[in-house]
């Protein structure tokens, strides 16, 4: 008994990966919010659906569309939601590290004045998607291992 006290958050307090992930989770929906604000996003009118062409960028410096800002608010919204759990702050922070190094590749591969490049994607992306890739899939692999997931599996079938 004393040892599943000693794993457990205090009364109140979500495991420190819980609170990474709603804090990662809420700066998507930020960013994704951004996307879309005149002046924090450069040449706004330039702003198009999808596609390479779009000539917008964040701050200046990341190529973004209304798509683009539209999935970094959806990603926030259900990092919001799978925070509220263990194991739900777990997958989002891993699996969504795994899904940026992919996207990684994805952009780090594809011709950038293709079709293809429909999120769009620039240099600067390639780079922040290659950082988060690796930071959440970091943090989703590495913090908060003392503690369980809240299964059946915590607690071992041969000891009470």
């Amino acid at each position: 008994m004393a040892r599943h006290a000693r794993e457990r958050a205090p009364a109140g307090r979500r495991p420190r990966i819980q609170a990474i992930a709603a804090v990662v989770a809420a700066l998507f929906v930020v960013i994704g919010v951004l996307g879309f604000v005149p002046g924090f996003t450069t040449h706004y009118g330039d702003l198009a659906f999808a596609g390479h062409h779009s000539g917008a960028k964040l701050i200046g410096l990341f190529q973004v569309s209304v798509l683009h800002n539209v999935l970094h608010l959806l990603f926030g919204l259900v990092g919001l939601v799978l925070s509220r759990r263990l194991a739900g702050a777990r997958l989002f922070l891993a699996g969504g590290g795994a899904a940026y190094l992919g996207l990684w590749l994805y952009g780090f591969a594809i011709d950038r004045e293709s079709a293809a490049n429909f999120v769009p994607l620039n240099d600067a992306d390639n780079w922040l998607h290659l950082f988060l890739g690796f930071g959440m899939l970091a943090l989703g692999l590495l913090l908060d291992n003392d503690a369980g997931t809240g299964g059946r599996l915590d607690t071992p079938i041969d000891r009470p």
